[in-house]
């Protein structure tokens, strides 16, 4: 296993962002990028974070991502919208989509928001949140390249990040965000650079048997989380992001870190529902702790400490993080000031 170093937040932030800056964004567009990448690695989530700085600075090099901040609206109609991100930078335009569909919810009671001709857009997380803040149930998705089998047969569908925020009382949502295959694609290549073997129900290698090593499992497919149920919400997540905003889907998108210098031209889905169009937002809101508190409070299984909620252990990591440092893997803070040094930018000694 690689070993890891602790830098500070702050630090991490400027680093990343003077990277992409020095590849063309403006240094606004280039911190918030960077904030979005550090926050993955905070809540415990580095399949998101840091370790694509590398392949985000060499897209943006050779073209396939844009460094324009925003998309073009290319349909706005009531509580709905489409948006063409023209392959910028996801987060920036993940960022729009949402902000959108909040405006729109205030006003009609939902908004939703496609965008199509996207890129990786981070944790899906950050933008259900964005509408929970805002007092509105929030969902984000993305699609991605085919790598999970349908049942009985080969690559369909792809893990295609699915993220779901409830507002609360105490002003942290209740945050469902996973992947929809047993395990992120992020993880099994973090597990590759580190050395380490993933769980044997994880992948599906070449040979048809579960693999450990996951470079194996990166040559073979990724199995759908609960089976034919992750399968099954994979496709409906490729229907709602690539098929309704009229871009790409299925074996239209591609690989994230196959050929860089093609788009990956994946989709986007936003929505955000008021809460307060239902009713009493406050009321609303007591009525979720009592749901939540019913959870917690319910007896537990012998060996448990407490039950939590979902979001409420990445939230705790976060604040713990933020005060302690971000665990970094040495690999991956190599090849950050490797890109660094590639792109013209000096990173100073991690404070």
């Amino acid at each position: 296993m690689s070993a890891r170093s602790t830098v500070s937040p702050d630090w991490l932030v400027e680093a990343v962002g003077s990277v992409l800056a020095a590849v063309g964004l403006r240094p606004r567009a280039a911190t918030a990028v960077a904030r979005g990448l550090v926050e993955a690695d905070l809540r415990g989530t580095p399949s998101d974070g840091v370790m694509l700085v590398p392949m985000y600075a060499e897209r943006l090099r050779k073209g396939s991502v844009g460094t324009h901040e925003s998309a073009e609206v290319v349909q706005d109609m009531g509580a709905i919208a489409v948006l063409d991100a023209g392959h910028a930078l996801g987060q920036l335009t993940g960022d729009q989509a949402m902000d959108l569909a909040v405006l729109k919810a205030r006003t009609y009671g939902i908004g939703v928001v496609t965008v199509c001709h996207a890129f990786h857009f981070g944790g899906a997380y950050r933008y259900a949140r964005t509408a929970a803040y805002a007092g509105c149930i929030g969902i984000a998705a993305a699609n991605s390249s085919p790598l999970m089998p349908a049942p009985g047969g080969t690559a369909a569908v792809g893990e295609n990040p699915l993220a779901i925020a409830v507002p609360t009382e105490n002003g942290e949502p209740i945050l469902l965000s996973l992947a929809l295959s047993e395990a992120a694609l992020g993880e099994a290549r973090l597990a590759a650079r580190q050395g380490g073997p993933i769980p044997r129900t994880r992948a599906d290698g070449r040979a048809g048997t579960p693999p450990t090593d996951p470079v194996e499992a990166l040559a073979g497919l990724l199995l759908p989380a609960a089976g034919h149920m992750g399968y099954g919400l994979a496709l409906v997540v490729d229907i709602l992001t690539g098929v309704l905003s009229g871009g790409s889907f299925g074996s239209g998108v591609r690989d994230l870190n196959a050929d860089t210098s093609e788009p990956i031209d994946c989709a986007h889905f936003f929505l955000a529902l008021s809460v307060s169009a239902f009713g009493n937002r406050a009321a609303f809101e007591q009525r979720v702790a009592e749901l939540a508190a019913q959870i917690t409070g319910s007896p537990k299984t012998s060996g448990a400490e407490r039950l939590l909620l979902p979001g409420q252990l990445e939230a705790e990591r976060k604040t713990a993080t933020r005060r302690a440092g971000v665990p970094l893997d040495a690999k991956v803070l190599a090849a950050l000031r490797e890109t660094a040094t590639t792109v013209g930018v000096t990173l100073g000694a991690p404070s």
